[in-house]
């Protein structure tokens, strides 16, 4: 029977492909597995204190084009096998962007980069691509935005982040107490950490909530609680990646029961988005760590190819070059990231001195 009252703005309902499809059509090889688990397990082993090196979650702000993104992947994986004995780098490889008002939201809800919104493509595409990343021996780190896509690529992720606007949603808490992976939450957009303390101490209980199974039906999915999530310091109403923040954002966590660690992201904020402070930042980073701070456990930068950013809509694009955040261009990134090795290195030995 027609209605009056239901479905009044919505203007189309197209039927969405199913994870077990997507999983079928795109099946998670040996080679990926085997990264993905090992990726993890070093990640956690970091979180809890058996290994003295430091998560470095590196990348571009926003994967628009698959075939730059495994260039950069190949970059990468070099620089991971060097520095492998005091960094687990982890390459951001980010599908979903949230907007403030308006704007692209990434490579899976318009794949075409056209507004023409091709989702079942999206999905698709971004499976493959974490596939041949995985495959290289790189894990990945992604943010989970909408609560459907990890039925899709989580077996493929590392690592995952949830957002400043979204570390205060009880439905992304909720997502989170259920991922495979560790997970960091970012501070609030204005600085609040209070919520991501909160949502880290949400993730780690069972929860029960509505949510999708992956043929597509919907379901009551109950999780067993996450233990390895932990608290990203983004900046916002100012920076919060100097020794002073990382004390108080610590005193906080330990009068919660949390986990006394955090990881820094060196850009949004903390670098007012201009990409080239983002070394000054991890300087800043490397001096704490080499002092023998233990409790960075990680960091965060924004790094692609080509420097800078573009417009989308700009004629032609620059291959390798975000079309959203501006990112550190790739020599640069290699510079940072040799000097936050280095840092590690310091403090392991300041430790080796004390400890004779």
């Amino acid at each position: 029977m027609a209605t009056t009252t239901q479905n009044l703005r919505i203007t189309a309902l197209t039927e969405l492909v199913t994870p077990a499809e997507v999983r079928k059509r795109h099946p998670v090889t040996d080679a990926a597995m085997q990264t993905v688990t090992e990726g993890r397990t070093a990640i956690q082993r970091i979180l809890t204190g058996q290994d003295d090196r430091v998560i470095a979650v590196v990348g571009p702000c926003s994967i628009h084009d698959p075939v730059s993104a495994v260039d950069y992947a190949r970059k990468l994986v070099a620089l991971r096998e060097d520095l492998s004995d005091t960094l687990e780098i982890v390459m951001r490889v980010y599908f979903e962007k949230p907007r403030t008002v308006g704007g692209w939201k990434g490579l899976i809800n318009d794949p075409g980069l056209d507004g023409s919104f091709r989702i079942n493509e999206g999905v698709e595409t971004a499976r493959t691509l974490l596939l041949q990343i995985n495959e290289m021996g790189l894990p990945v780190g992604t943010e989970f935005l909408d609560t459907a896509t990890p039925q899709y690529v989580a077996d493929l992720v590392s690592w995952a982040a949830i957002g400043a606007r979204t570390t205060e949603s009880q439905i992304h808490r909720e997502m989170a107490s259920g991922l495979s992976c560790p997970v960091g939450f970012k501070n609030g957009t204005r600085g609040n950490l209070q919520i991501a303390l909160d949502a880290v101490r949400s993730a780690a209980r069972p929860h029960h909530f509505m949510g999708m199974s992956e043929d597509g039906r919907a379901a009551i999915l109950s999780t067993s609680g996450n233990a390895d999530c932990h608290v990203i310091l983004r900046g916002g109403g100012g920076t919060n990646y100097d020794a002073a923040s990382v004390d108080h954002l610590c005193d906080l966590a330990a009068s919660d029961g949390v986990r006394p660690q955090v990881m820094i992201d060196a850009s949004h904020a903390n670098s007012g988005k201009d990409p080239e402070k983002q070394p000054e930042v991890l300087e800043n980073i490397g001096r704490q760590i080499a002092d023998g701070d233990h409790r960075i456990t990680g960091i965060m930068m924004e790094s692609h190819l080509v420097g800078g950013a573009q417009k989308l809509g700009d004629a032609p694009l620059v291959y390798g070059q975000s079309i959203t955040d501006g990112c550190l261009g790739w020599d640069d990134s290699v510079t940072a990231l040799r000097q936050l090795a280095r840092a590690v290195r310091t403090r392991r030995a300041l430790n080796l001195r004390k400890a004779g």
